[in-house]
């Protein structure tokens, strides 16, 4: 494992433990939007039915966003338990401290990640 702290660990691991429970909250709460479209019947009409269809597209992708989100959170924390945290996933060069404050679940350092962006 990288030279981290217990401490800086530690911080590391309530960070990732935070944004686990925000995001499973997040789909909890997202589960009734992208069900089914149903029209409340004093607004049916077809700008109605197509706002309805919009918002459950939008609600899709969301979802889709927080499930990728929370797969990378829960990848780390599993790394964090088999003391492999902290390391590049492409050049496995340790990844800062900083950027992991911000950035937990983060797989690539900044060389690698900006990278990753260009291509």
């Amino acid at each position: 494992m990288v030279g981290f702290t217990d401490r800086q660990l530690q911080e590391i691991q309530t960070l990732l433990l935070e944004k686990k429970a925000q995001l499973e909250q997040q789909l909890q709460d997202a589960e009734s939007a992208t069900g089914v479209v149903t029209l409340d019947q004093t607004t049916v009409g077809r700008v109605s039915r197509i706002d309805a269809m919009q918002q459950q597209s939008m609600a899709v992708s969301t979802r889709g966003k927080a499930e990728a989100s929370l797969r990378k959170v829960i990848g780390a924390l599993r790394k964090i338990d088999a003391k492999d945290y902290g390391y590049c996933s492409n050049c496995d060069k340790p990844i800062e401290f900083k950027r992991l404050e911000v950035q937990p679940q983060a797989s690539y350092c900044l060389i690698c990640q900006d990278k990753l962006d260009q291509a």
